[in-house]
């Protein structure tokens, strides 16, 4: 369990304003406009739809109401367990959930409902198909439930160049394409490769181009 903290200063933080929705937008403006608590929302879609990044931008929302929040992810150790001060519980990572998370997660989730305590969560499934015991999958389904797509080409690109932009990071077109070719284009991986690609050039007091992308890749392979 986490308990988040307020991640000021944090170049990539997840936050709804850095999320491109795209057709997900139905989801970004349910989760904006909730007043806590409502019914549990559960988010699913494949690898770089966006699940984490929207679960954690709404934790953070509620955090900056001066509310807290306890983050639950299918590794934490056990026990999983309450905390009296908390307004929103999230459980990312669902369909990973062993049998023993499983148990920890179904009683968690029952205590935060008879609390009044908002539940949100997560997987890459619809709760129907998540590879879990009965009572939890029907709860998880219980609420709002979403179905987030990634991004296209265009939309990626357009993610990735904003981002960039947000850090002063100037992409030439080659780059871009480069990038766009040779990584998983998914927006997790993305924005991991532009946190390590924006360390290694400015180390180096270098712009980003292709021969630098492959002298980072070569040395990190070192």
């Amino acid at each position: 369990m986490q308990q988040i903290p307020l991640a000021i200063g944090i170049p990539s933080l997840p936050t709804f304003d850095t999320y491109l929705a795209g057709c997900n937008a139905q989801a970004v403006q349910h989760l904006r406009g909730l007043v806590l608590p409502a019914p549990p929302v559960y988010l699913w879609g494949p690898a770089g739809s966006g699940k984490t990044h929207l679960l954690r931008a709404f934790a953070h929302e509620v955090q900056g109401r001066g509310e807290r929040v306890g983050w639950f992810d299918a590794d934490e150790e056990r026990p999983w367990s309450m905390a009296p001060e908390w307004s929103l519980v999230v459980i990312d990572r669902c369909e990973a959930l062993d049998a023993d998370a499983q148990q920890a997660a179904f009683a968690l989730f029952v205590e935060a409902v008879g609390q009044g305590v908002q539940v949100a969560a997560a997987g890459r499934v619809p709760p129907v198909d998540l590879p879990l015991r009965d009572d939890l999958r029907t709860r998880l389904g219980w609420g709002h439930v979403f179905a987030l797509q990634p991004l296209g080409e265009e939309q990626t690109r357009a993610a990735l160049r904003r981002e960039a932009d947000r850090r002063g990071i100037f992409f030439s077109d080659e780059v871009m394409d480069h990038l766009l070719r040779r990584f998983a284009r998914d927006m997790g991986s993305l924005m991991r490769l532009l946190d390590r690609l924006d360390h290694y050039s400015l180390a180096r007091s270098r712009a980003i181009t292709v021969p630098l992308v492959r002298t980072m890749l070569i040395e990190e392979e070192a």
